[in-house]
């Protein structure tokens, strides 16, 4: 057989097309499962750390993490308040959908309600993808064992069932004066600062040899109230008087259990670079709510328990070396997108008849997907909320308004007025949205 010769011109477009087609099958090949580590502050307002504009403290463990991740500055909690984020994201679903989740929080006054038995979970499913899976700090979606996290995915527990316990007694209002620190279902006695507690079992966790994946859920209480720093041990609970949890304290205060929980998260950060899993494994940092108190939220209005920006505004960075590159976003993003986007990393599916409620943002994390609109909605039994793009609406108790946040993040102006057609719109789909959920508890 005579061999044709190739020309130049033949050999140089042989060459650059075989490049790009083992380009393409590079991209299109899939990646290695990550393990999952997310991060749940506790009442962390969205300025509360240095790197998003805190002025009186620095929170130099999260500020680094930030430079090496995305930081996200349209972030959103899926409620104002506790239980009903911290459904939605086990659930991955509006938290609307569920019983417990109208609960504003979860407290002892409803000792039967809780997270369903069989309600699939982010832990079920990732469990089911053969996923090593623990929980470690606040749960408080419910006390009776078959709520609790071991019956919903958890291989592994420890930390507290009910919505806040004394950083050194560790006890709460649910516990009655008993221990509320729970090693799976038994009750256990520990000496020793909460958040640090909390990091220890972390750092202990993901320093384990394992042969597969793992997704550790690390909820810390802090900065929730009582406001005890690690200093205070000398007083422990009574700091916070003898009224309820939520008194006393002081920003000095506030400083050191922020600071206390962002060398804990350094510490554990630095465990996984030990580990040599950094690059293998995704890491997320986000707050259940809007501050409180002593929480820095400028420029939005209000805080905790409102649906103004203030009380759903959150912070949130996300880092996996080699994969999503550093830098900001102004993509918005809620409670529930971190449900499906760690879903989706996981190669997990969700349940059929559970769908979730949202998005996988690793397109556009990667910068795949060009930053866009979304439609969001929020419900409090008193105020109603959705944001489509850059407008805002909000009903608080039947006062209606609209909001432009790219030119009024603060909420001042409202154009309902003169922007009737928006409102209208929003409105709409608004109610549209919340025909399809559960209605508001009685007051």
């Amino acid at each position: 057989m005579k061999l044709r010769r190739v020309t130049r011109r033949e050999f140089i477009g042989t060459a650059v097309g075989t490049t790009a087609a083992l380009s393409t099958t590079a991209l299109a090949a899939p990646r290695p499962r990550p393990n999952v580590l997310f991060i749940l502050a506790d009442d962390l307002g969205y300025g509360d750390l240095s790197c998003y504009g805190r002025p009186d403290y620095q929170t130099p463990a999260l500020d680094g993490f930030a430079r090496q991740g995305l930081k996200f500055m349209s972030a959103y909690a899926a409620a104002p308040v506790c239980t009903p984020t911290r459904c939605a994201f086990h659930t991955g679903r509006y938290p609307q959908r569920l019983p417990v989740g109208l609960e504003e929080p979860l407290t002892p006054r409803t000792p039967d309600l809780g997270l369903p038995a069989g309600h699939p979970t982010i832990a079920s499913l990732l469990k089911a993808s053969d996923y090593e899976t623990a929980l470690i700090g606040k749960w408080h979606l419910g006390w009776k064992p078959e709520s609790t996290p071991t019956r919903h995915g958890f291989d592994h527990f420890y930390g507290i069932l009910s919505g806040a316990a004394d950083y050194f007694t560790h006890g709460s209002d649910a516990s009655l004066g008993k221990t509320d620190l729970w090693d799976d279902l038994q009750p256990i006695e520990r000496l020793g600062y909460l958040t640090d507690l909390l990091t220890d079992k972390a750092v202990e966790f993901v320093s384990r040899r394992r042969t597969r994946p793992f997704y550790l859920s690390l909820h810390y209480t802090a900065p929730h109230s009582p406001r005890e720093g690690p200093e205070d041990a000398a007083i422990g609970h009574n700091d916070h008087g003898t009224g309820p949890m939520v008194e006393g304290g002081s920003p000095k205060i506030f400083a050191s259990m922020m600071k206390s929980m962002d060398t804990g998260i350094g510490k554990v950060l630095a465990a996984l670079k030990r580990a040599k899993l950094e690059r293998d494994t995704l890491v997320v940092f986000t707050s259940d709510n809007g501050g409180e108190r002593y929480s820095y939220n400028w420029p939005f209005s209000f805080q905790k328990f409102d649906l103004w920006e203030g009380g759903i505004r959150v912070p949130a960075i996300v880092r996996w070396p080699g994969v999503i590159p550093a830098g900001h976003s102004d993509q918005p993003v809620t409670t529930m997108d971190w449900t499906a986007t760690i879903v989706a990393v996981a190669n997990a599916k969700a349940d059929a008849a559970y769908p979730l409620d949202g998005e996988d943002v690793m397109p556009s994390m990667t910068g795949q997907r060009a930053p866009y609109d979304r439609t969001l909605f929020w419900r409090t039994v008193l105020q109603s909320a959705s944001r489509s793009g850059k407008w805002k609406y909000l009903n608080e108790n039947g006062n209606e308004h609209l909001f432009d946040l790219s030119s009024d993040p603060g909420e001042k102006a409202d154009l309902k007025r003169s922007h009737t057609d928006i409102f209208e719109k929003i409105r709409a789909a608004y109610l549209e949205w919340n025909a399809k959920m559960l209605p508001r508890p009685e007051r």
